[in-house]
């Protein structure tokens, strides 16, 4: 992993992910797609477990000692919630997510992990208000601040939520559009792709840092975490996924032949369709790694604390 570290009162301009915004846990009700939501999310999860172990040994290491509450915020199928819950064994977690088919397989996963009697799930949508977590040492959101209607009161309630010197964690996604293979498109395919999911809106978020000083939080740190490529039949499982919701979806914000370019690539058999790499099979040009697609992600991660004085 590669880590980018900027902190305190710094500016940075803000950044627009390119993963496909599948996580709606901040949001009021079930959506119908909440199913095919989950699945991609749990996806993501094992492509880039890795990330996610560094992203939260980054928070652990600045949580207070002992951190006794965990609260997830837009929890999902709870990958983020095991990992809370692995990171810190003596502490409950409560998981607050608006979907009940979301707690349903967080729940299920925290139950079959061991962990289901430190982990409370509340079902909650964040733009009502702040939801019945009792005090927390480290309040965690990835993915989903960026979600809810006002995230500046979303964060107050956050910091008056926390215990004194309690630590809130905002993480977001970077860099999600899949590495393919030269021989796909036209150069600088990759960028179009990013783009056009920038130009549709997908995950985009600004800079955490003012929102989180305006609640009242301070040190405020902003760390960067790349992911290795990832190869093999899980990351091109992913790539084929991300890929066939950028053709389904984006087709307006895309030249038509890279929308073509891209229904060809998913036309092409390979390891996620079939279980073995039948295009390297039948076209030795597709042997090296050079010419493999693969699975790239990143996080940005804001971190702050409550003042341990409470007039500030």
């Amino acid at each position: 992993m590669t880590t980018h570290a900027h902190h305190d009162h710094q500016s940075h301009p803000g950044h627009a992910g390119a993963h496909a915004d599948a996580h709606g846990g901040a949001h009021a009700g079930a959506h119908p797609d909440d199913d095919a939501c989950a699945e991609i999310l749990e996806l993501d999860a094992l492509v880039f477990a890795d990330l996610l172990t560094d992203v939260v040994a980054h928070v652990a290491a600045l949580a207070p000692s002992p951190t006794r509450t965990v609260v997830d915020l837009g929890a999902g199928t709870g990958t983020g919630t095991l990992a809370l819950a692995r990171a810190f064994p003596g502490a409950q977690v409560v998981a607050v997510d608006s979907s009940p088919v979301m707690l349903g397989r967080l729940r299920a996963a925290a139950d079959a992990a061991g962990v289901g009697d430190r982990v409370r799930t509340v079902e909650a949508d964040l733009d009502a208000g702040w939801p019945a977590t009792g005090e927390a040492d480290l309040v965690w959101a990835s993915a989903s601040m960026h979600h809810v209607a006002d995230p500046d009161r979303v964060l107050r309630d956050a910091c008056a939520a926390l215990a004194p010197g309690g630590v809130v964690a905002v993480v977001e996604m970077t860099g999600t559009t899949p590495a393919l293979p030269p021989s796909v498109g036209r150069p600088g395919l990759e960028d179009r792709l990013a783009a056009a999911m920038t130009h549709a809106g997908w995950n985009q978020y600004p800079d955490w840092t003012p929102h989180l000083e305006r609640a009242g939080f301070e040190r405020v740190d902003r760390v960067e975490i790349e992911s290795s490529p990832a190869t093999g039949p899980d990351a091109d499982r992913w790539v084929r996924t991300t890929l066939t919701r950028v053709h389904d979806h984006l087709v307006e914000h895309l030249a038509p032949e890279d929308v073509a370019a891209v229904a060809t690539f998913l036309d092409r058999p390979g390891r996620a369709t079939s279980g073995t790499d039948t295009t390297r099979d039948q076209n030795p040009d597709h042997r090296s790694p050079d010419h493999e697609p693969s699975a790239r992600s990143g996080r940005i991660l804001w971190t702050a604390r409550r003042p341990l004085d409470p007039t500030r």
